[in-house]
């Protein structure tokens, strides 16, 4: 479900926990994307690591074409997703992005997919303002408060991690971290993650429908050797990539399309 916001300046609201609406002004960015033979599932429907990609790249752009300092220098703390309608080969999906809440080092963005044949995404992510040089956390440049704000309409939002750490009756396995998996700044990028949600989904055999997030910690450098944790529990199914006994980043999924997660 996506909500409007009523706005209380004075709340500080967990982000990339919620869906909200399209504001009714502010800035938007929108574009195009046709799903191509490479992002789809043998049964044709828009994997979730794809739409990861596709999400990056569409902050990017966004952010590129607003003029933003350090349009680069950003990194995903969380990332929540909503499939109500999965995405198809060769369809043609209109992705719009817009700001949906700030902090002092960080903000918030709402992305949603609405494809040519019905196809429905809706996802929100937290992204973390970084410094070029040291890679520390920065405040947000003012030009980026003069170009979003007004979609965020004052909404402050935090970017604490909001996942348990390993419960339930868990099962573990290596999960080796691939060349091709590495991006420019040789972490494991963060699309990647989302092929372990896609794996248990196949195991679980779920049609496509779901809501699901990833959470990103420390992330996962070259040359080292994660393990897999995951439980599940009823529905719900959740995944823990952990390097020398901590938590480097974990998923959470389950069937349907509820506006939360249980944490």
């Amino acid at each position: 479900m996506v909500k409007t916001v009523t706005n209380d300046p004075s709340a500080r609201n967990d982000g990339a926990a919620e869906l909200l609406e399209l504001p009714a002004s502010g800035r938007r960015f929108s574009t195009q994307r046709k799903v191509r033979l490479g992002d789809v599932t043998p049964k044709g429907r828009l994997r979730l690591d794809a739409v990861a990609r596709y999400l990056q790249d569409v902050a990017n752009d966004d952010a590129r074409d607003a003029a933003i300092p350090d349009a680069m220098w950003w990194i995903l703390r969380r990332t929540m997703m909503q499939v109500s309608k999965p995405c198809a080969f060769d369809e043609v999906m209109t992705i719009t992005t817009w700001c949906s809440g700030v902090g002092s080092r960080w903000a918030e963005r709402r992305t949603r997919f609405e494809g040519s044949e019905g196809g429905r995404i809706e996802t929100v992510a937290i992204w973390v303002a970084v410094d070029s040089e040291t890679g520390a956390p920065r405040r947000v440049d003012p030009t980026f408060h003069e170009m979003y704000d007004e979609a965020a309409r004052g909404r402050k939002v935090r970017a604490r991690s909001l996942h348990r750490e390993p419960f339930g009756e868990l099962s573990s396995r290596p999960w080796p971290v691939r060349y091709t998996d590495l991006d420019v700044v040789g972490h494991v990028n963060n699309a990647i993650y989302w092929t372990a949600v896609e794996e248990s989904m196949a195991a679980h055999r779920s049609g496509g429908r779901v809501t699901a997030d990833v959470e990103y910690r420390s992330g996962v450098d070259a040359h080292v050797a994660p393990t897999l944790v995951e439980s599940s529990t009823n529905d719900e199914h959740h995944g823990w990539f952990v390097v020398d006994d901590s938590t480097a980043a974990s998923y959470s999924w389950r069937p349907g399309s509820a506006n939360a997660l249980s944490r």
